[in-house]
């Protein structure tokens, strides 16, 4: 039997369970009865109306249940999956809106849009019968090209959005900014592309629904990041059952990233299906229908320019971001690149004046939304890619530049100019400390020997705040069990993080109760509160839901103990699982006390009997992890292949839960951070839409040979605004990634080329070219 204590590096508790084949993903989940099969019949074209639809031969093909179409959607009256987030123009006025039914209605407006779905008795009937639908697609014209869509004469894609500019939003004091920029010594530019990126959980997406007759309810099994949030939109939103006729489970989840907490369009069209037909069905994609149907993440084109007095401190920041938004609007697709996101452009520096206008682009490729990170990396990658393009302009060193800059401890609690209150942080320590770790003083003497070898080698460094941690409120309930054991249920969602493990040992150390009898629960809509898995908020919220419910638990726990004690509730103490009275070896065990407090006569009489509980954890107050990320490579001038040899990161997390996850997830975020920065980049054609990068043979995943050995430390700060002191963590990986390595990517070239900027993916091909390019005389920024 063990008990965890907070702070520990205990292995994860769900392992066995995973690693011994007990692990239950949406297509593992058990029916009682064999499933109907759903295959979705999609657009082959980025933009056309649709003329007709004849589901005739479809309908009549071998195994075919039913056939569905937009028509059948608006004959049915369901509602349009819905954008959650409001947001303001500058001139007051109300961001565009799209209409996003389950199936396309009159025009398709991305390739992979819905067209129909099938449902038949096997999927490869299924997928046959799909190939009998006669569309008449008329071909328009499309954009899929962000800054393009947005320029005069472009093809229109919502007749209700003129200029494809769905809302035209700002932040910071614009007048401030420019009075900054009035009086300055000296102006920086660079213009920046933070690449768009498919998320490719190990996992794909998937939805089952179950229909019972008794109570017309059904059941939808699916891939998610907490059930709370599907729960609503799918019920009340979309399908306007209700969400009695509607339980929402997920069993294990394969990675999320963000794309896993939104309503997709087949989520819905599933469980109508599974009530139309009054049976299981179940539908399953392969990978390439993933590339083609799920929301895709960051997509922007930046303008930078900063105002510097003769000292090269910051004076103003300007910056006007173009947001790819796709085809529809998709759940918090207007909040990512807008209120998500741009309060860490003022990144960890004192730059006093700060401007930020963001036009959210309508385009003809998927939508997009929140991706690891949800904002907040795009802002870092620009930040701090401007940040090193500047230190070069005025012929400072990396971490002079920001050392000038850098807010210091005694300005701790800082209010940035966009208006976040950081609470704790010793910034320039960090960025020390990671410089000290990365060997930076013997940096001179590597890229010496690597020039014998015929390679230019480069290190780059970028510091990263992030705001997270709050959001949404998270609930923890617990209940005790007859066999002395207790169960916790919190509604946020593990996506492989680890949750059962965090959970159980803040328990388990609060408490004083071995893991072993400890269950966590999760995914399941009958029995768990609200909550979702987003925003590097399991720890700050979910986990200070369950220590207020285990300092619940004790509180009352003390006066049942006092009571069936004899003694006066001042001289109880809660210690290693039991009550007892201060001095003396009489005690009850916290499972004693539970059962005693089932009785009336136990408790006071305000009390209600037995100590089950439960505490919300509002999501009011942010954290902010900050960091310092040192990459060092090596490129062949020849070939522009990119080898990263050493990787150093130094993080403030705060208070640590548990050291072992803890690097488990920053490994993780360097890896989708370097993946973005060296290979990944989502390709469509510019003249017919398709999407090129469809497959795993044309959209490059990093792979071990790419994503480099992490030298890992930490030098925390205490964090003030939640009673656990810890920093959210999720996510800060592929925050600080992205600059870090395309830093050093341009520090290797600069001294041989004059190049001064790459935009990601710094592919070797792209290199190959920035170098002939700079070889020819052309010493211009890379595309």
């Amino acid at each position: 039997m063990t008990k965890f204590g907070i702070g520990q590096s205990t292995t994860r508790v769900e392992d066995p369970r995973l690693l011994t084949g007990g692990g239950r993903y949406t297509d593992d989940t058990r029916l009682d009865a064999p499933a109907a099969r759903a295959y979705v019949l999609r657009s082959p074209h980025a933009h056309a109306e649709i003329r007709k639809i004849d589901t005739t031969a479809a309908k009549a093909a071998p195994g075919v249940l039913v056939v569905l179409t937009g028509d059948d959607v608006k004959a049915a009256g369901f509602g349009d999956l819905p954008c959650l987030v409001p947001l303001q123009n500058r001139d007051g006025s109300m961001r565009g809106d799209t209409r996003r039914p389950m199936l396309a209605q009159g025009r398709v407006r991305h390739v992979g849009d819905p067209v129909a779905l099938v449902v038949a008795e096997t999927l490869e009937q299924a997928k046959d019968a799909a190939e009998l639908i006669e569309v008449d697609y008329d071909p328009l014209p499309a954009v899929v090209d962000t800054f393009g869509a947005a320029e005069k004469g472009a093809p229109q894609i919502w007749d209700e959005i003129k200029g494809n500019e769905c809302f035209d939003w700002e932040m910071g004091n614009r007048a401030g900014t420019d009075a900054a920029f009035a009086k300055a010594d000296r102006v920086v530019k660079l213009r920046l592309v933070n690449n768009r990126l498919v998320v490719n959980s190990m996992e794909p997406r998937g939805a089952i629904a179950t229909y019972e007759a008794a109570g017309d309810r059904s059941t939808l099994w699916l891939s998610s990041q907490g059930v709370s949030v599907i729960r609503p939109y799918v019920a009340d939103m979309v399908l306007k059952i209700g969400q009695d006729k509607l339980r929402v489970r997920t069993g294990d989840v394969g990675g999320g990233f963000g794309m896993k907490i939104f309503v997709h369009p087949e989520y819905p069209m599933v469980v109508w299906a599974s009530r139309l037909l009054k049976r299981t069905v179940k539908w399953i994609p392969d990978r390439q229908e993933a590339f083609l149907s799920d929301v895709q993440g960051r997509d922007h084109v930046s303008f930078a320019e900063m105002a510097l007095d003769k000292d090269c401190r910051f004076l103003g920041l300007r910056v006007t971001t173009y947001a790819a938004l796709g085809a529809y609007l998709s759940h918090f697709s207007t909040f990512i690149p807008t209120m998500a996101g741009t309060g860490m452009l003022a990144g960890l520096y004192q730059t006093p004046a700060i401007y930020v206008n963001v036009k959210g682009i309508m385009t003809n490729t998927v939508p997009t939304d929140a991706y690891r990170g949800a904002g907040r990396p795009e802002a870092a990658y620009l930040l701090e890619r401007f940040v090193d393009h500047i230190a070069r302009e005025t012929g400072l060193t990396p971490d002079e530049i920001r050392a000038r800059n850098l807010v210091r401890p005694d300005q701790i609690p800082w209010t940035t100019a966009l208006g976040d209150v950081m609470d704790s942080g010793k910034f320039e320590a960090v960025m020390r400390k990671s410089m000290e770790k990365a060997d930076w003083q013997g940096f001179a003497a590597r890229r010496a020997e690597s020039a014998k070898r015929g390679k230019w080698r480069g290190i780059g460094l970028a510091t990263y705040v992030e705001k997270c941690g709050g959001g949404t409120p998270d609930t923890a309930v617990i209940k005790f069990n007859d066999d002395e054991s207790l169960t916790a249920y919190i509604g946020n969602q593990t996506n492989g993080q680890g949750h059962e493990t965090l959970y159980t040992q803040i328990l388990s150390d609060k408490l004083g109760v071995d893991a072993e009898r400890i269950r966590i629960v999760q995914g399941d809509s009958d029995v768990v509160p609200d909550g979702m898995t987003g925003g590097s908020r399991a720890s700050p919220v979910g986990g200070a839901a369950m220590l207020g419910v285990s300092d619940k638990i004790i509180a009352k726990g003390k006066l049942v103990a006092a009571t069936v004690l004899e003694a006066s509730a001042g001289d109880i103490e809660y210690k290693d699982g039991s009550f007892a009275i201060v001095g003396t070896d009489r005690r009850l065990s916290l499972f004693e006390t539970a059962k005693a407090a089932r009785d009336a006569k136990n408790l006071p009489a305000e009390e209600t009997p037995g100590l089950d509980d439960s505490f919300t954890r509002e999501g009011t107050h942010a954290t902010f992890p900050n960091g310092c990320h040192i990459c060092e490579l090596e490129v062949d001038p020849d070939t522009g292949t990119v080898t990263i040899h050493r990787y150093t990161v130094v993080d403030d997390f705060g208070a640590v839960m548990n050291p072992l996850l803890l690097m488990g997830q920053v490994h993780g975020g360097i890896g989708q951070g370097v993946g973005q920065a060296l290979t990944e980049h989502t390709v469509y054609d510019n003249d017919t839409g398709q999407l090129l990068s469809g497959s795993f043979m044309d959209y490059a995943m990093p792979r071990a040979d790419v994503v480099p050995h992490v030298h890992f430390d930490l030098h925390n700060s205490p964090c003030t605004t939640n009673p656990l002191g810890v920093k959210g963590a999720g996510e800060a990986g592929a925050i600080g990634a992205p600059p870090a390595v395309i830093n050093a990517i341009v520090d290797a070239l600069h001294p041989h080329t004059g190049i001064t900027h790459v935009d990601m993916p710094a592919t070797a091909h792209s290199i190959w070219r920035a170098i002939q390019a700079a070889r020819a005389g052309n010493k211009v920024a890379a595309e």
